[in-house]
């Protein structure tokens, strides 16, 4: 299976609840506002949220009347087109090396493991990769690291359970820049995104990149777990707050019958998906694909 082939699978039991439903819609009734009432209810139904919903319905509607179109796979057609100008809305930042990218997330998303699908995407595109092991807080979660870390072929840095984590990111920023590393990839705490306190930490390791390697490019990525549907929208509005988010990965994708709230991250939020975890192997990461998504979702 291709790549992006990968992302149209995962979605396999979102598109045939979205299609089943539209099936029926289109079979009991004309074109009208009980029609697009009941298309907006479809996407909501499949966690795209109200507003993106409602903007989604509007654009359709404006669209087929204006052209006087009443065939199903027009408006089919015009829904996937306008779906997938949602997820354009926020561009995928172009990367640029050295590039150092702090991962950042709530307990149980799947951060550590992304981490080391991630690293593996970055040595198959022939980049030098070092991995920064900044959750020092779970027991374990740097053992767990260098379990990827080998498994990807990338150097790890490490300090003891309980170190403080900004000083794990000097040292991975200060090794990386003496070895011309081309990209860092710093794991950190999963951390509830309510607490203030574990924010403020995110805040001071986002200082020490800024101002150890201000030459590199540093990116902040949120790993969200798929199968959370809209409350992802939330955690994601929370922790781009706090340290100003320029990309999100997404795990599970697989696991998830609805996916339609990241329309509204795109769209509402501007935050773009770059990544998206398809499986568990290592090689179950591929970078976010918009017209595979919509050909998976509806």
């Amino acid at each position: 299976m291709s790549l992006f082939g990968k992302i149209k699978d995962a979605l396999k039991k979102t598109k045939e609840s979205v299609s089943h439903k539209m099936r029926l819609l289109f079979a009991k009734n004309k074109l009208g506002d009980e029609f697009y009432d009941e298309l907006e209810e479809i996407l909501i139904s499949a966690d795209v949220s109200v507003r993106t919903a409602e903007e989604i319905i509007d654009e359709v509607k404006e669209e087929a009347i204006g052209n006087k179109l009443k065939d199903e796979q027009f408006v089919t057609d015009l829904l996937k087109d306008i779906l997938e100008e949602k997820l354009e809305e926020a561009p995928v930042p172009e990367l640029k090396y050295p590039v150092v990218i702090m991962f950042v997330g709530v307990n149980g998303v799947g951060k550590t493991t992304t981490i080391g699908k991630v690293a593996n995407y970055f040595v198959k595109e022939k980049k030098s990769v070092t991995v920064a092991a900044a959750d020092t807080f779970r027991a374990a979660a740097g053992e767990q690291l260098s379990v990827w870390a080998e498994r990807a072929n990338v150097r790890i840095v490490k300090h003891e359970e309980g170190s403080d984590p900004s000083a794990v990111i000097f040292d991975a920023v200060s090794s990386a820049k003496a070895r011309k590393t081309d990209v860092v990839l710093v794991d950190t705490a999963g951390r509830l995104h309510v607490k203030e306190n574990l924010m403020k930490e995110l805040q001071k390791m986002d200082r020490v990149v800024s101002r150890e390697w201000p030459e590199a490019q540093f990116l902040k990525f949120l790993v969200l777990d798929a199968t959370t549907g809209q409350n992802a929208v939330s955690q994601a509005r929370v922790f781009d707050e706090a340290v100003e988010l320029d990309g999100i990965v997404l795990t599970k994708l697989d696991g998830t019958a609805k996916g339609g709230f990241v329309f509204s991250l795109c769209s509402e939020l501007q935050i773009p998906v770059v990544f998206t975890g398809v499986g568990e192997k290592l090689d179950d990461l591929v970078p976010f694909d918009a017209e595979q998504f919509v050909e998976g979702f509806v």
